[in-house]
């Protein structure tokens, strides 16, 4: 099902043409520009009666903030009036640019020395999913990120999740220590007893092998918590 924006509404000092924003941009900097402007930027062109400035404000206000807009799957994009196939396609291509920056950061960087860095590229590769996905983070010795791996896709509730088949990944990439993460669709960051009750066995079944877990992070699409934070790794 399509959705409709709103009737275009004035945006305070929006440009006259689509080449505002961008000759703006390289006079004073992308800091200068508002969310609405960087993403007509993007966009390029409005649709019938709403220009690029304003198209960018009503996406982000339907998706309810920006980090939701470009975490949003092809799928809930492609619904959009005004979004066809090319700026769907770019719209995905950032948060797939902005994850890989993460992945690189982390590959060249302690984890432990950055966890923001941690809980952002969680966010971004998991945050924004439907179902229930569960991600492993291996670490060598210095912990840097090693691969990132899928080990589990669930229902809406819950994902099954086989620490033995962890434990044989974390020897195969040959890691000294692992970081796991799990999304909860419904935007609940508190952890479950089964999420406890994981991290528990995880943590004894890859201590029998040397590798330490580092921390278990439970992530939504805005924000993700660390149990080793609250104590409970």
């Amino acid at each position: 099902m399509t959705h409709r924006l709103t009737r275009p509404r004035p945006v305070p000092n929006s440009a006259p043409s689509r080449e505002r924003p961008r000759e703006r941009l390289l006079t004073h900097g992308a800091h200068s520009l508002t969310n609405a402007e960087l993403l007509a930027i993007i966009l390029r062109t409005g649709i019938r009666g709403c220009d690029a400035v304003t198209l960018g404000q009503q996406l982000i206000e339907h998706f309810r903030g920006l980090r939701c807009l470009l975490s949003a799957d092809s799928k809930s994009l492609l619904e959009m009036t005004g979004l066809g196939q090319a700026k769907t396609c770019e719209l995905l291509a950032i948060n797939e640019l902005n994850r890989r920056a993460l992945q690189e950061e982390l590959q060249h960087g302690r984890a432990l020395d950055q966890p923001e860095r941690v809980k952002l590229y969680c966010t971004a590769s998991i945050g924004h999913r439907k179902i229930e996905h569960c991600m492993a983070l291996y670490l060598d010795s210095q912990f840097r990120l090693i691969e990132s791996e899928e080990v589990s896709r669930g229902t809406l509730t819950q994902a099954s999740v086989y620490p033995r088949e962890i434990v044989k990944s974390a020897l195969h990439h040959h890691a000294a220590a692992l970081i796991l993460a799990h999304n909860h669709p419904s935007g609940v960051t508190e952890a479950s007893q089964a999420d406890l009750a994981l991290t528990r066995h995880l943590k004894n079944a890859l201590a029998l092998v040397d590798i330490r877990l580092l921390d278990h992070l439970i992530v939504t699409p805005t924000q993700a918590i660390s149990l080793a934070e609250q104590g409970q790794v």
